[in-house]
């Protein structure tokens, strides 16, 4: 199977619909499919639900999707860098499903691995527990999360061969690969496409199984909050 690209555009062709459910990668700014995210925004679709860790910042990342409200409704775990997030929450205008973080990715991952539902401790006791199932397990109570199944993943990942056997660098490891297993289909950008065979197997991340189209390109990779110190 052909799973290279000319473009984010041409890889996304024919996937986006209104009112689709979506899993982006990254971890902050770290590793988020920067290309395919503008490819969303330049094709208009709306009423997005999108899982991920977070929603970019202004201007940049998820945050783009935003500044069009092409969102209604975000899955997430961590809202804090973006200023439109917070003034569309508050205004109504956007929805939030808010996740534990570690919940989240084991949702994402679960989904992957065709797992509805899973019980964890985590929430117990506060508001993410509430209207969820309660059971009891070894005398300690857990509650019932669902698996995700995306329509559609977009992920960012530092290497691939053909075949999309996927390789990724630190941070971005966090969310990518979960969020890559969710969904129906996934599509994926990269820094560097290598001949198939050429990747140790011991090397690869996420197998190309979960892969569908490749489009490799170069990216910006903003830093989200720069600290540095002064010269002495």
């Amino acid at each position: 199977m052909k799973k290279i690209y000319p473009n984010a555009t041409a890889a996304l062709d024919g996937l986006l619909h209104d009112g689709m459910l979506m899993a982006a990668g990254g971890f902050g700014l770290c590793g988020i499919p920067e290309l395919l995210i503008d490819a969303v925004v330049e094709s208009g679709v709306k009423d997005l639900t999108i899982a991920s860790n977070n929603c970019g910042v202004d201007g940049f990342g998820l945050g783009k999707l935003l500044d069009t409200h092409q969102i209604k409704k975000m899955m997430s775990s961590y809202v804090g860098e973006n200023d439109e997030f917070m003034r569309q929450y508050l205004a109504e205008e956007l929805e939030i499903e808010f996740n534990p973080q570690g919940t989240l990715a084991e949702r994402m991952r679960a989904g992957g691995c065709g797992i509805p539902a899973f019980y964890t401790k985590t929430g117990v006791g506060t508001v993410i527990a509430e209207g969820k199932e309660h059971k009891d397990f070894n005398g300690e109570t857990y509650i019932m999360e669902e698996g995700i199944f995306a329509d559609l993943s977009i992920v960012k990942a530092w290497k691939a061969d053909e075949t999309g056997n996927l390789i990724f660098r630190k941070t971005a490891r966090n969310f990518n690969p979960p969020a890559a297993m969710c969904g129906k289909t996934c599509v994926v950008e990269v820094e560097e496409i290598v001949p198939t065979g050429s990747l140790d197997p011991d090397d690869i991340h996420l197998p190309g199984i979960y892969v569908h189209r490749l489009i490799q390109g170069e990216h910006e990779k903003r830093i989200e909050q720069r600290t540095v110190r002064e010269k002495k």
